[in-house]
């Protein structure tokens, strides 16, 4: 695989294939091959006595002599390198974008410095490279390759693993304080942790995840962010591993990783349900205060959620938009049979003289028309109509509104950890976020984290008084040594917003909020930044229900062009639309029949009490109870069996089913009672009248 050969003379070093050569004259001085699990390859450059060379995500420095000297870590595979202009010069490519960086002289663990601010992407290509390169090698090369390559922490472990198996116990914790004495971004950090726990090195695990947190903390990640799943399998997946030891009941590991989760990834994507279990491990080992706590700290991550209904609050709104569509489709379907039964046998009479019902259609369309079958209904049952097909396309929207919001927030590009970089940039673009206030600190954010505090200072100017913005002005102008501008800058931030926890830090409280602590500890005598939270994040994504229901209509194609159930979706609102307009234009067409003279058919005092309420439409309680019922009966059909019932006790427990069906009982009890009571009064004018 590779081989080492003396010479201090560095005449020319190559790239042959996938192996570096250094060649003095016709003799090969050393040769140097990297595996193909490392990836694609960059022509090398000398600098400082030393060969550069681009593989993968990463460039490594190897002496005159053939040694690997260091290795620095970038967010994307390299592209070209370039030594010419007084020091080493790395282009980066990723999809849609291109970064360059500038490294430093190599440092002790195999380390070169970055001297820009290097943002990693959520990609595993990226972020879990180290480990897929160890994973690769074959069992009878590990310790020839952890030789070559003495700065992966994964190749030491995994000699360390083979000493562990000789009985060389010894051997092994020496490979494995190598491989915490390396360099590495806090994704291979976090995944090593795990596998140093699974190898029975806990308090190697244990001084890793340390190293990630501190890693993580100088690149800028803050705890206020949340995190997709997505990018959390990114980052080393602790939750995934976390969740493993909880259900293994190995309290004493999963207390350690779910402190690193609360103390880096507090609000990761669907973090109660993990909570909600570790709380009741702890309550099963008789740690009932602990359970509490934990309960707690999840109730107060609901802080900043739509409507504080924590990190599913798209997925709740979502659900209860559809409940709500389904129980107002089946009112709305329910007044027009019963109003539809009531009419059938005078329309029947009626359009007789213009060729029947059918037949009038093409040869009286406008007198058709004016004998429509809701013209039968009074003004005040068109009305109850009308009401229930605005709540209808309102529900719609809410419905659609909560699936492009849910998929606006997961994009990688608002849940990675952090903001700034070349990845994030041309992430962020695809998004088409709303030109809002909280865009603005977005940006400015991004441009202060990558060390840009001019631009950061204009786009937090452009979003006005936002205390979230004023914050950050004053932590600008905290790091410019203008002490009294930063403490004016953070009380008006908080007037604005007094819970603001950014501003309370920086003015010298202590504020309870997940980044408090990791502030203290990682970012000592920093300022501490605002971030926009998940509702400022949905107005950027997609603004509110009128934005959603505007585009719908105007285009329903035009949003979410990847997504074929946004579409279809889109499609319906604009009927329910158009079915809204006809019923509007109903409300103006004369009433063609009196009560009097539709009668009461048979059909329609079945369907009278069948449908609690379709029947008292002219009274705003009729409309009430028909929609009662309905939800009622959404809730127990099959089809709502897909829908969760968050806000909602869980319709297939017994307890609540049962009060569900007594409930739907109740409605025809009123139903019954009222239709009674308007039968007599029915029957006694009837009696007076003759």
């Amino acid at each position: 695989m590779g081989c080492l050969g003396g010479g201090l003379a560095q005449a020319e070093v190559s790239l042959e294939g996938r192996t570096l050569l250094d060649r003095e004259e016709e003799r090969v001085v050393w040769r140097l091959n990297f595996p193909q699990a490392m990836g694609s390859l960059v022509d090398p450059v000398q600098f400082g006595g030393n060969s550069y060379v681009g593989v993968g995500p990463a460039v490594y420095a190897i002496t005159a002599e053939g040694r690997v000297l260091g290795r620095a870590d970038l967010p994307a595979p390299v592209f070209a390198l370039d030594a010419a202009s007084g020091a080493v010069r790395v282009t980066t490519q990723g999809k849609g974008y291109t970064e360059q960086f500038t490294l430093a002289a190599p440092e002790a663990g195999f380390f070169i410095p970055v001297q820009e601010r290097a943002v990693l992407p959520p990609d595993p290509a990226v972020t879990q490279w180290l480990a897929r390169v160890a994973d690769r090698v074959p069992a009878s090369e590990v310790n020839r390759w952890t030789t070559l390559f003495p700065g992966n922490p994964f190749l030491a472990l995994r000699e360390a693993q083979e000493r562990q198996k000789a009985g060389d116990s010894y051997a092994a914790l020496n490979n494995v304080r190598r491989a915490l004495s390396s360099q590495m971004p806090f994704p291979a950090w976090t995944g090593l942790a795990a596998r140093l726990d699974t190898a029975g090195f806990p308090t190697a695990a244990d001084l890793a995840l340390e190293h990630a947190k501190r890693d993580a903390a100088a690149r800028g990640i803050d705890p206020e962010i949340p995190v997709s799943r997505e990018a959390l399998k990114a980052y080393g997946d602790p939750a995934r591993y976390a969740a493993t030891l909880i259900s293994q009941n190995r309290l004493p590991r999963a207390e350690v990783w779910m402190s690193f989760l609360r103390d880096l990834y507090p609000q990761f994507e669907g973090h109660d349900p993990l909570y909600e279990r570790y709380a009741a491990l702890l309550e099963a080992q008789d740690r009932a205060g602990e359970a509490e706590e934990w309960r707690q700290f999840a109730r107060n991550q609901r802080s900043g959620s739509l409507y504080n209904l924590g990190s599913e609050d798209t997925a709740t709104l979502r659900d209860t938009a559809r409940l709500a569509t389904i129980a107002l489709l089946i009112s709305l379907l329910a007044a027009l049979l019963t109003l539809s039964t009531r009419a059938w046998r005078t329309q029947q009479q009626d359009t007789r003289a213009f060729g029947g019902r059918y037949r009038s259609l093409w040869q009286r369309p406008m007198t058709r028309a004016r004998l429509n079958l809701m013209s039968y209904a009074s003004f005040s049952e068109r009305l109850m109509l009308f009401i229930l097909g605005a709540a209808l396309l309102v529900t719609l929207g809410g419905w659609q509104w909560a699936n492009q919001t849910r998929q606006g927030l997961l994009a990688p590009a608002l849940n990675m950890g952090t903001y700034g970089g070349g990845w994030y940039a041309a992430n962020v673009e695809d998004l088409n976020l709303r030109v809002t206030p909280d865009t603005a600190i977005l940006a400015g954010l991004a441009a202060q984290l990558d060390g840009d505090s001019t631009t950061a200072r204009e786009s937090f100017l452009q979003a006005g008084q936002d205390a979230c913005a004023l914050n950050n002005l004053g932590v600008i102008s905290q790091e410019r040594d203008d002490k009294p501008q930063a403490l004016e800058d953070y009380r008006a931030a908080l007037a604005l917003r007094p819970d603001l926890s950014a501003a309370q830090y920086n003015v010298g409280l202590n504020p309870a909020a997940p980044g408090t602590d990791f502030q203290k500890k990682y970012r000592q005598g920093q300022p501490r930044l605002c971030y926009p939270d998940r509702r400022n994040l949905a107005r950027m994504v997609s603004g509110d229900l009128s934005v959603t229901l505007r585009r719908d209509l105007l285009n329903p194609l035009g949003f979410l062009q990847g997504d074929p159930a946004g579409q279809r979706l889109g499609w319906v609102i604009l009927a329910a639309f158009v079915h809204l307009l006809l019923l509007a234009f109903l409300l103006l067409i004369p009433r063609a029949a009196t009560s009097a003279r539709l009668g009461r058919p048979a059909p329609y005092r079945f369907l009278v009490f069948l449908l609690p309420g379709s029947g008292l439409l002219n009274s705003p309680w009729g409309g009430m109870l028909l929609v009662t019922w309905a939800a009622l009966v959404t809730t127990l059909l099959p089809l709502t069996s897909l829908v969760r019932f968050p806000l909602l006790l869980n319709p297939q427990d017994p307890t609540t089913h049962n009060l569900i069906f007594t409930a739907l009982l109740g409605t025809y009890l009123i139903n019954t009672l009222v239709l009674g009571l308007m039968e007599a009064r029915y029957l006694r004018r009837k009696r007076e009248e003759e």
